[in-house]
């Protein structure tokens, strides 16, 4: 018995290790024919229709049936995925909701974790009608630096350019903001440039020099395999700690602090020196990251150490939870509000069900937090009934000075746009990427295309905040505008802060 064991797994064992290297490797250039993409985008095209609860809110049906059909009928030859996830996108843009867009297949953002492919090599911060060098990837480059003004990329003029990426990119409304955020973000402006006009080996540069004077300047692409100054250097051990051979204390140290720092990056606060303004960097409020227990410390601090002014800096923050939102606006806030005038769902299940990830799921959650009204909907009634009290502990009520930008999304916007116009807050920077009347999201599933893998995010609940507020499709707007300029990104300014800083100058002017 027990040699037919080992035979057995011998067997077994030349099995696996046959099929390990029969598999053959992922292919990011694989052609799908048409067919498999037109099913697809079929698929695509209904769940939407079915499923989507705004997605004739900015968009009318004449005009949404319009771009599906004009995507259906771009569909005449094979098409990689990267191509196909391209027309997606260009008809997902058309919904105008920041929460709705297209990912890669599971397979194909595998394969790119690991890929080092040639790309565009500046990484440039983008604003109305302007373009500026934030990076250059190729650091022996002495002309394109930080800071520069580029005027066109192979004739493209920079609202050409803008003007025709733009139409790739989901936002709330009719929002700009977050477009050209997210054309500033690392490689976004690359791949799609890659995707939309087109890969070339050579790019040509029109910028303005230091005397402000036009020059051309003729770029290759950046190879990250020749890239010898990146190779990843061997990791230093703490001080203190000796490796290898880490014995359990040092270990339990170093995951500790390691967390401590992870943790101060995504939510910290810190007080000047005189302790009376404080600095709230909060990125995310997402689960998962202790934030009861952080505001519940910070608010804490400021009421012990009396600190007058608070700046909350929410400029990356792309939402999360909205029960971490609301209770950060429980601190602040100085009267009884509500989170949603209107929160519901078109239905509780699909017969697409099988597509979209956790359905099971959803649907019990449906069933447990939705009632159908009279309008046939399914509505999420706790939130448009309930309204939710300012805390009388550790209740801050000094000067509130909120810094926004086109990253602040989702939950961020419950969040500015409840304490907007208050009487001790200012919104600083930019308007907000996400929508002041309202938004699509509450759970958002992925649906998975069968053929091709390509998936797309489903927000199942379409939020009102506030009926009276006007629908313009906007997000939340600044009070004081702090808007970026070369010369800040030339020096790496914090421009925001130092309006904040400026405001709260002036305020204690004022005082005296």
């Amino acid at each position: 018995m027990q040699r037919s064991l080992y035979h057995l797994i011998l067997c077994l064992s030349v099995v696996v290790v046959s099929c390990g290297t029969t598999r053959q490797a992922f292919n990011p250039d694989k052609k799908y024919a048409p067919a498999v993409l037109r099913d697809d985008y079929q698929l695509f095209r209904h769940i939407l229709e079915e499923m989507h609860p705004s997605l004739y809110w900015y968009t009318s049906r004449d005009s949404m049936n319009f771009y599906f059909d004009k995507g259906f009928a771009c569909i005449r030859d094979s098409m990689t995925e990267p191509q196909f996830r391209t027309l997606l996108s260009y008809v997902i843009a058309k919904v105008d909701c920041g929460h709705t867009s297209v990912r890669s297949s599971k397979a194909f953002g595998h394969f790119m974790d690991t890929a080092k492919l040639p790309q565009f090599p500046l990484i440039l911060k983008c604003w109305k009608d302007t373009m500026v060098v934030s990076a250059n990837l190729n650091r022996k480059d002495s002309l394109l630096k930080r800071g520069v003004v580029i005027k066109s990329i192979n004739g493209w003029s920079t609202a050409q350019l803008t003007d025709t990426l733009f139409n790739y990119f989901v936002s709330d409304g009719y929002n700009l903001t977050g477009k050209y955020q997210y054309l500033s973000t690392g490689l976004n402006f690359g791949y799609w440039y890659k995707q939309v006009i087109g890969d070339t080996p050579t790019y040509s540069i029109t910028y303005l020099d230091s005397a402000k004077l036009l020059r051309e300047a003729l770029i290759t692409q950046y190879d990250p395999r020749a890239d010898t100054s990146r190779k990843a250097r061997p990791l230093r051990a703490p001080e203190g700690v000796r490796r290898p051979g880490l014995g359990r204390e040092p270990r339990r140290k170093e995951r500790r602090e390691r967390k401590e720092r992870e943790a101060f990056l995504t939510r910290n606060l810190q007080l000047d020196s005189t302790n009376t303004t404080g600095f709230m960097a909060l990125n995310t409020f997402e689960h998962g990251n202790h934030l009861r227990r952080f505001f519940r410390r910070s608010f804490r601090t400021l009421s012990e150490k009396h600190v007058q002014n608070l700046v909350i800096d929410v400029r990356i923050n792309g939402g999360g939870d909205a029960t971490n939102s609301t209770l950060l606006t429980r601190y602040l806030i100085d009267k009884k509000f509500k989170v949603a005038d209107s929160l519901y769902a078109l239905h509780r299940h699909s017969q697409y069900d099988k597509y979209i990830e956790n359905s099971f799921l959803y649907r019990v959650l449906m069933n447990v937090v939705s009632r159908r009204r009279g309008d046939g909907k399914y509505h999420f009634g706790y939130f448009e009934r309930h309204y939710f009290s300012p805390l009388r502990k550790n209740h801050f009520d000094g000067r509130v000075y909120i810094l926004t930008g086109g990253n602040s999304f989702s939950a961020t916007c419950l969040f500015a746009g409840a304490l907007k116009g208050q009487k001790n807050v200012t919104i600083v920077g930019e308007e907000t990427g996400g929508g002041y009347y309202g938004n699509t999201a509450w759970m958002i599933p992925d649906v998975t295309l069968p053929g091709t893998g390509v998936r797309f995010r489903l927000p199942r609940f379409r939020l009102v905040v506030d009926k009276r507020r006007q629908k313009d499709g906007h997000g939340v707007l600044p009070d004081v505008a702090a808007l970026p300029t070369s010369d800040a990104i030339l020096k790496g300014l914090d421009f925001k802060t130092a309006k904040a800083r400026e405001l709260i100058l002036l305020q204690n002017v004022n005082k005296k």
